[in-house]
């Protein structure tokens, strides 16, 4: 049952008091109309419950804009919404249409950064001696074919919903489809992705998977914290800190660093982290499961305008493609194989729920020091 204005709603008693369900929440299609994001599709959520988000149908299906009762949840990057057929896949191109928000998706056969790879062949290899791959792969780019968006009632409960394809195919390369559902519960505060990664082609197919959840200030600011239940991170960055987990004003010429770690999941098998301002009384918890993507990478970027921390739950480690390969921990597809990835994005309002998380992701990590 869906609690609107902190009070329990059943489904007759609201749809006495209002017309249509949009009079207080619901999915919306719009299109963008001005400059580069003209002709770009965009699912306009509200939940009634203060969380409202949009969803690109043209950009894979990500998640772009995100506020709680109007207050920013995600950082917004200098690009703004770009449409696909601007996309640049080669090399770092992927940065001139990166566009911010919550969830942006990297795949479906490479993450992390661009490179040359002679080991993967297909059924015509001498059309493939040699296969580029651009940073975060080539699926960002891709719009999405909307399957459908509204609101389903089960009983007195009600979520809204919309589900898109996004394809990723070449001739003689790889045929990968990502299935994508977003939910939303009437009167929630946060939103559910389920994905499925099909290989739909007739070849073995290398699959890598990242979600770059980005959030912004008023959340990012400094004195404000990353939470993650860790027994043990690395990086690879000259310009990491050990105190990589407090946020600091931004900062001018300030170098990125990304921070590997080894989450701990609960009993259930879900990993819980965040970031939260506890001065403001706000933050973003993330969700999802430790045996769909068993590597977690943290983004802190101190700078001026890009001034962010994105959480990166991820198939492989940020060593990237020839590093999962040495490792023996480079996903391949058969014809017909899929995966599935479940990720959760919770805003977090008031003291007691920055609080809440804390405990949780402290108490995790005590339990395990406490097993060894």
């Amino acid at each position: 049952m869906p609690h609107l204005w902190n009070e329990p709603i059943t489904r007759v008693e609201l749809q006495r008091r209002v017309g249509r369900l949009e009079q207080l929440a619901g999915v919306r299609l719009v299109e963008l109309g001005d400059g580069d994001g003209r002709g770009v599709r965009v699912l306009e959520f509200r939940t009634g419950g203060g969380l409202e988000f949009d969803v690109l149908v043209d950009r894979t299906f990500d998640v772009s804009r995100a506020a709680l009762r109007g207050v920013p949840l995600a950082w917004t990057s200098p690009v703004g919404v770009r449409g696909p057929w601007y996309y640049e896949p080669e090399g770092f191109g992927w940065a001139r249409t990166f566009a911010g928000g919550l969830v942006v998706t990297a795949g479906l056969d490479h993450v992390q950064g661009p490179g040359d790879d002679t080991a993967t062949q297909f059924s015509q290899p001498h059309f493939l001696e040699r296969q580029s791959f651009g940073l975060h792969g080539r699926v960002g780019g891709l719009p999405a074919r909307l399957i459908g968006y509204g609101e389903r009632w089960d009983g007195d409960d009600c979520v809204l919903w919309a589900e898109g394809e996004v394809l990723q195919a070449a001739v003689f390369q790889e045929h990968l489809l990502l299935r994508r559902r977003i939910e939303a519960d009437l009167g929630g505060r946060s939103l559910r992705i389920h994905d499925t990664v099909e290989n739909v082609g007739h070849a073995r197919t290398p699959h890598m998977y990242l979600y770059h959840c980005n959030i912004g200030w008023p959340i990012v600011d400094a004195g404000a914290e990353i939470v993650v239940p860790s027994v043990g991170y690395s990086s690879t960055y000259a310009a990491a800190v050990d105190d990589y987990r407090l946020l600091t004003d931004p900062t001018p010429g300030f170098t990125e660093a990304c921070y590997e770690h080894e989450m701990i999941a609960d009993d259930s098998g879900w990993v819980e982290c965040g970031v939260i301002n506890a001065v403001r009384g706000i933050g973003v918890a993330q969700r999802y499961r430790r045996d769909q993507l068993p590597r977690h990478q943290a983004w802190r970027m101190m700078g001026e305008d890009t001034y962010t921390v994105a959480l990166e739950p991820s198939t492989n480690r940020d060593a990237g493609r020839w590093d999962a390969r040495e490792r023996g921990e480079l996903i391949e597809l058969d014809p017909g194989e899929s995966r599935t990835y479940d990720l959760e994005m919770r805003a977090l309002q008031g003291t007691a729920e920055i609080d809440a998380l804390r405990n949780r992701v402290t108490a995790r990590m005590q339990d395990v020091r406490n097993a060894d």
